[in-house]
């Protein structure tokens, strides 16, 4: 057993304490009175009231601020189909992410079906408990169907963090690195290894920042996706279909100016590096084990603008900058969904959080590095106290001016300072 499977099991099962969450009441419940109020007969009272008006649910219980986190572990993390039981770690960690980073409380759903109209039916089913709904770690192309059905029918945010939070993230990412190389997004060739529903929907959102779809190329497993090629495609997959003649990564790889790896380990190699546009931009994002290794890159071609998923080098993209604030600032307004606007104003505060001084405190929590906007710092640090305020801000405000919430704000600063106040108790840990 390695280092990292030692200490990985025993942070899961310390103190006697299995797993990662416990439910704690919010109201007193110590004597008569109180257990009188807390259930029969006093809890009736609310019961007759959200009868009445269903809206009293956000008043009376505590559905305003509760996610699902559901998945039916079919492609889980970077170890593939291993099951709902075995996904369980991982939906749990997610809900430690949400309640850490911004006070939203889930509980998380492991499905044990692999049909899709099952999880649909059950997801909405169980819409009036919650107000909002994340769908983790369930494999393409069946995530897709299974997303967009559930937007249709349930009035409350349903998000694939594995789409749009990878989406959201690498978008932040390569609007400030195509700044720090000198690029414009409009100009620049791309290049995607892994056709899955992280990297589809983050083709789908940079061409919504600009890039051009027809100088966007994907590969999956069986190379290039091209018009009128036959083997493992899907409709997403031909969404993207190219018209240009290279037919593998390493052809498709020459000349452009940004990888995008969404895919498997060491796939891309010094000369496919070498073979790139100057400055390049290339985002290793596969875990633990990047498509190229950092040393390797950095070695290779000094103007490289690396970032992975890992956060022991520089620019990680990690999902955790993006669904806890995007869920607290859609349920903060009582957003009946998340719209493709309020995905890209999440990009587009975190892009300019980066370019922000960076607080002592942050760099404290990271040893004592020194952070400043460049090719070493393109999307903030997770322990920036800041990005609640920037994207959680942006997407609420995005929400009210697409009509689509429940319960508008008009004062953007008291806001902003309520946000502050709710996390500090956490910062201060």
């Amino acid at each position: 057993m390695d280092e990292l499977t030692k200490k990985a099991l025993n942070y899961h099962e310390l103190d006697g304490k299995p797993g990662k969450l416990a439910i704690i009441a919010t109201k007193p419940c110590g004597t008569a009175q109180e257990l009188s109020l807390a259930y029969t007969p006093g809890v009736a009272k609310p019961v007759l009231a959200i009868s009445e008006d269903s809206e009293n649910a956000y008043k009376y219980t505590s559905r305003g601020n509760l996610v699902a986190v559901v998945s039916n572990g079919s492609a889980i993390l970077g170890l593939g189909n291993l099951g709902a039981l075995a996904s369980k770690p991982v939906m749990e960690g997610k809900a430690v992410l949400f309640k850490r980073f911004a006070d939203v409380d889930v509980f998380d759903i492991e499905l044990d079906t692999a049909d899709p109209d099952k999880i649909i039916d059950i997801v909405k089913i169980m819409e009036p408990t919650f107000g909002g709904i994340n769908l983790e770690d369930i494999k393409a192309p069946e995530c897709f169907r299974i997303e967009q059905e559930l937007i249709k029918k349930c009035k409350i945010p349903v998000f694939h963090d594995d789409q749009h939070g990878t989406a959201i993230i690498c978008t932040a990412g390569i609007i400030n690195a195509a700044e720090v190389a000198g690029k414009t997004l409009g100009s620049m060739r791309v290049v995607f290894n892994g056709a899955g529903a992280a990297g589809i929907t983050c083709a789908r959102m940079f061409v919504s920042a600009g890039v051009k779809r027809e100088n966007i190329v994907i590969c999956d497993s069986k190379g290039v996706i091209f018009k009128g090629r036959k083997e493992g495609m899907n409709p997403q997959k031909e969404e993207f279909a190219t018209s240009r003649p290279e037919r593998t990564l390493t052809e498709a790889i020459k000349g452009v100016d940004a990888f995008i790896g969404l895919s498997v380990p060491d796939c891309v190699s010094p000369e496919m590096l070498l073979s790139m546009a100057d400055s390049p931009i290339v985002f290793a994002m596969c875990n633990p084990n990047p498509e190229i290794n950092y040393e390797l890159a950095v070695a290779t071609r000094s103007d490289v603008i690396m970032a992975t998923g890992r956060s022991d080098y520089p620019n990680q993209i990690n999902n955790v900058l993006g669904f806890p604030f995007i869920f607290r600032g859609a349920l903060d307004v009582r957003a009946k969904t998340i719209s493709e606007g309020m995905k890209m104003a999440a990009a587009l505060s975190l892009a300019k959080l980066a370019k922000e001084p960076v607080p002592e405190s942050v760099k404290l929590a990271y040893g004592g590095q020194n952070f400043s906007f460049g090719k070493d710092y393109i999307v903030p640090k997770v322990f920036d106290p800041r990005v609640i305020e920037y994207e959680a801000v942006a997407v609420a405000r995005k929400a009210c001016e697409e009509g689509l919430a429940g319960k508008p704000i008009d004062d953007w600063e008291a806001y902003r300072k309520t946000l502050v106040e709710r996390m500090a108790p956490f910062w201060e840990k």
